[in-house]
């Protein structure tokens, strides 16, 4: 074989050798780079609670009545002495004038509902109307709803039950929410740091935040803290004066080594 020969064979072993290196070199470089970009995708996932014990500023209720006959007249006079009544009795409970609105009265004509081989309706005329509370003053109403059965004495029969009449509502919400916001983010990084102790990592910055739902649920209502606005049963905050304000927000942190 010739001297130029070998010399070209030299050089291509030597070319070959450098490209191995640099393959083996650009890999290391790129598996470092992938494993570097996986770690710092590594996040924990944590919720943080905050409630709140709030009383109610607001009720409202809704007393309706109605009568029934067939002399119109008769009904209207009825029906004015019904209203009388009702406002007569708020006034003795404490309620303002001011705190009363009176609804429009409706008068339904049964016989002109009627179609063939529909049975008659007992009675021809049926008047409605409806006078509602709105007061910042729940004690009171909250007191009178348990005397309803003075209406009754007077002959005056209330539609629905005026015990689950009565709605009680919270205003105030916008005034908690920064102070419930901030701690429940602090009990968010709080549950981070533990389990980031544990698993020998500490907290980075934050991946992902989610406020979560404020909820407003009856005071002495059952809950379920482990699930966002996680409340059991059907019972309404509305007939409650106390209730809890609750927010679950749910937070996603890196994990640095």
């Amino acid at each position: 074989m010739s001297d130029v020969g070998q010399i070209g064979r030299n050089t291509s072993l030597l070319l070959g050798s450098f490209l191995a290196v640099g393959f083996i070199a650009g890999g290391w470089v790129l598996g470092a780079e992938i494993k570097a970009t996986r770690f710092s995708e590594q996040f924990v996932t944590v919720r943080g609670l905050a409630q709140r014990d709030v009383r109610s500023d607001l009720a409202i209720w809704p007393l309706g009545f109605e009568e029934v006959g067939d002399d119109l007249s008769l009904l209207y006079a009825k029906t004015e002495q019904d209203k009388n009544g009702i406002l007569q009795f708020l006034a003795q409970q404490g309620v303002q004038p001011s705190e009363v609105e009176l609804g429009a009265v409706r008068v339904v004509d049964t016989q002109a509902n009627q179609y063939g081989g529909a049975a008659r309706p007992l009675h021809r005329y049926i008047i409605e109307q409806q006078i509602s509370v709105r007061t910042p003053r729940v004690d009171t109403v909250a007191a009178a709803v348990q005397k309803t059965v003075l209406l009754l004495q007077k002959g005056i029969v209330l539609s629905g039950n005026p015990n689950e009449g009565a709605v009680y509502r919270f205003t105030g919400l916008n005034s908690v929410k920064p102070d419930m916001i901030t701690e429940a983010t602090r009990n968010a990084r709080a549950a981070a740091d533990r389990f980031a102790s544990d698993s020998g990592s500490k907290v980075g910055a934050i991946r992902q935040a989610n406020q979560g739902v404020f909820s407003i649920v009856a005071a002495d209502h059952s809950s379920d803290a482990s699930e966002p606005g996680g409340f059991g049963g059907a019972f309404s905050a509305d007939s409650s004066i106390m209730k809890t304000v609750r927010v679950v927000t749910t937070m996603e942190y890196y994990l640095e080594k």
